[in-house]
């Protein structure tokens, strides 16, 4: 019998390679950019992948280039994005082959849908994270997350020995992932309290977003199903992952079923729940982890760039506490601003949307062509071709945003009068556009300058060691991660 096994694992595999060599024949291309890609001779001359797609785009007319080995167009051409998210939207879905990519992780979660399934869960959302009362909700975690986690643990590093560094990321990370859980299953996993302890949810997260990543960027498809089949290598790993996922989220809905709904439970699952189908507990999981994977990581890489970012210019910062305090009035007992005064705060919002102009939580978004198609542009683009559209170069592009595009400079999102001024989201679509445009948007700006008020307003921070780089240098990940963390010193501020 195990003959028989072993024999038909060698067939497959000899047939596996046969069929690998002749779609590698079909796909081969010689052009620059292809064999650039596949050598990785790009990194010569580049840090990042997305630095070298933004060179690559400047130099095009268009700003548009096909990858051949991937069948993908990259585009930062802003007439290009609203072909795809606006004018032609019902022919650039999702897609099998990204449902494909994400749909262990996933699932049918709004970000892996398309059609009913989509339109179901996005008109639900949009309800739920529209309503004054979930809005409330998630001020009130924010604000209790900061006063009784974030700050005592920023005190705890600016009055321990001297030269203690702190990883920034991983403090975001901590909290963006407490307040999402809070918000999403009524659950606190407690990650941001010190000693920082090792979350086994956020863990398994951090895995299978990575390992799901490089299932995108990979040439040839083919390797990684096989892997899948055999459950071996980083298939197994991220099997895993999903199986730590899995098991904790379906625990979560299971205790709050048996404790069941009540007027009081704002948690996005109970809202859910109240409207999905009792035995389809699945379709919950994929709902909520698509929120919590959005959620967390999203605003936690916003930050990261943020920081970084500000802490190389002193003048933007200290503008912004000029801000707060004449908004907030002068010192620092108050940390925490009310919705009302973040309204008020015109220049810290420009900042952080420069900021995300420059480092763009999700550097790029993908969609596959339903049909033959021409983009705005005149690229032609076959039917099953990824087309996507990169914010990471689009924010690094003269043509959009003028000689000085790769300087951070807040006043370019204020008119005369000193109020913020938003962008066209074709040209600037960190929050997508059209149908897709996100539906946390609001929610996600308001934690991230809650954060930046407490921390901006009570700490002086500043990046030290590995995080003193002329750009930062991105992990993969389904979300922008810096390589290494931020590492920083932090002090507090004194009258």
């Amino acid at each position: 019998m195990l003959l028989i096994i072993s024999f038909i694992i060698a067939f497959f595999i000899f047939s596996l390679f046969f069929h690998t060599l002749f779609h590698q024949r079909l796909r081969c291309c010689s052009c620059e950019i292809c064999h650039a890609y596949l050598t990785s001779s790009w990194r010569t001359d580049f840090v990042n992948l997305g630095d070298w797609y933004a060179h690559l785009l400047r130099r095009s007319p268009t700003s548009t280039i096909k990858v051949h080995v991937l069948n993908s167009v990259i585009t930062a051409n802003p007439s290009n994005v609203e072909h795809v998210l606006k004018t032609r939207f019902h022919n650039y879905p999702k897609g099998k082959q990204f449902s494909v990519i994400l749909g262990d992780l996933l699932g049918r979660g709004i970000f892996n849908s398309d059609g009913d399934t989509w339109r179901f869960q996005r008109k639900l959302a949009s309800l739920e994270l529209g309503s004054v009362s979930v809005r409330v909700f998630a001020h009130e975690i924010v604000k209790n997350e900061i006063e009784t986690r974030l700050i005592p643990v920023l005190n705890s590093f600016s009055t321990g020995p001297a030269g203690s560094v702190l990883d920034l990321q991983d403090v975001f990370r901590r909290f963006s992932f407490d307040t999402i859980s809070k918000l999403s299953f009524g659950f606190d996993p407690n990650c941001l309290r010190f000693p920082f302890p090792t979350s086994e949810f956020a863990a398994a997260f951090d895995t299978a977003s990575m390992l799901s990543a490089k299932r995108a960027l990979a040439p040839f498809p083919l390797l990684w199903k096989i892997k899948r089949m055999f459950n071996i290598g980083s298939e197994r790993e991220l099997k895993e992952s999903i199986d730590v996922i899995n098991r904790l989220a379906g625990d979560l809905i299971k205790q709050r079923r048996l404790t069941g709904l009540t007027n009081k439970n704002n948690d996005l699952i109970s809202r859910f729940m109240a409207v999905v189908a009792e035995d389809d507990d699945k379709y919950l999981r994929d709902i909520v982890v698509s929120f919590l994977l959005a959620g967390r990581d999203t605003v936690a890489a916003g930050l990261t760039g943020f920081f970084w970012l500000l802490t190389r210019h002193q003048k933007v910062e200290n503008r912004i506490r000029e801000e707060l305090d004449r908004v907030m009035g002068p010192g620092f007992d108050s940390v925490a601003a009310s919705c009302g005064e973040m309204r008020e705060m015109h220049y810290l919002h420009a900042a952080l949307f420069e900021s995300m102009r420059l480092y763009p939580p999700v550097q790029f978004d993908s969609k596959f062509a339903l049909n033959d198609d021409v983009l705005a542009d005149g690229t032609c683009v076959a039917r099953g071709t990824r087309v996507t559209y990169h914010p990471y170069a689009m924010g690094r592009m003269s043509r959009i945003w003028g000689p000085d595009y790769d300087e951070f400079r807040p006043g370019r999102w204020l008119d005369k009068e000193g109020k913020f001024r938003p962008e066209n989201p074709v040209k600037y679509p960190i929050f997508q556009a059209g149908a897709r445009v996100c539906v946390g948007k609001e929610m996600a700006v308001m934690e991230m300058k809650s954060i930046a008020v407490a921390m901006i307003r009570k700490f002086e921070t500043r990046v030290k060691g590995p995080g003193l780089t002329e750009t930062l240098r991105f992990a993969p990940g389904l979300t922008a991660t810096v390589n290494g963390g931020l590492p920083v010193m932090i002090q507090e501020r004194k009258t």
